[in-house]
């Protein structure tokens, strides 16, 4: 029994439950080759957001870890934030948890992300991560970025902070729609396809999971930040 890994599948399943009752899941092309029984991949689109994804990796049994990567990015004519929230978790703590509302075409001065830093404002880690330049490049000064989260308390903190915040993103993403400038919209949506595929960790993580290394390679470039070509 895990108390860490109990909560993070109860969270998975608001979250899907969430993209379930605001926007209409689809098939992206080549995607359904990352799906198995330990590896999920699915997405949502509605008229606000192009992309929601959700990715969870379950290594509990042959590894004894359980990742899950959820990202949102808005329609191009949307100037709003990209929604972040990936997780790493061993059957006793959380190594790894990572929130942001990124900037879009709007910039860190977007209201949403105004939004997003008041509603963090009040959580403060027990170890907080530090974060390598591309990230420091495309997340806000107000990212949750925890480690080593072994109490209930702070998980459910952390899960709480990021479904909330999900919730409001759907809320709040559709008053932008049609506001902002298309090309700075892709430019921005770019920058941060580009910046996150510069983490190495993301695939060396799911190598460690078992995952096919070659699939891993193309999952990274090709399925989890796409750019917009």
């Amino acid at each position: 029994m895990s108390v860490i890994w109990d909560r993070l599948i109860e969270c998975k399943d608001e979250i899907i439950n969430i993209f379930d009752a605001n926007a209409v899941e689809y098939q992206e092309p080549g995607l359904d080759h990352f799906n198995n029984d330990t590896w999920i991949n699915r997405t949502w689109q509605n008229n606000n957001i192009r992309r929601a994804h959700i990715d969870v990796v379950d290594a509990r049994e042959s590894r004894g870890l359980w990742m899950m990567h959820v990202c949102l990015f808005p329609v191009l004519n949307n100037d709003g934030p990209i929604y972040g929230f990936d997780v790493i978790a061993g059957k006793n703590k959380m190594t790894g948890a990572f929130h942001d509302f990124s900037a879009g075409g709007g910039g860190e001065d977007h209201p949403m992300v105004e939004g997003y830093k008041e509603a963090v404002a009040d959580f403060i880690p027990k170890k907080q991560r530090q974060l390598p330049e591309w990230a420091t490049n495309i997340f806000t000064d107000k990212m949750v970025a925890a480690g080593n989260v072994s109490t209930e308390e702070e998980a459910v903190a952390i899960i709480e902070l990021a479904v909330n915040n999900l919730r409001a993103y759907f809320n709040e993403i559709g008053e932008f729609t049609g506001y902002g400038n298309r090309d700075e919209t892709i430019a921005a949506q770019n920058y941060y396809c580009e910046n996150q595929q510069q983490n190495p960790h993301t695939p060396r993580t799911m190598k460690s999971l078992g995952l096919n290394e070659e699939d891993v390679d193309r999952f990274c470039t090709d399925m989890l930040f796409p750019k917009i070509v």
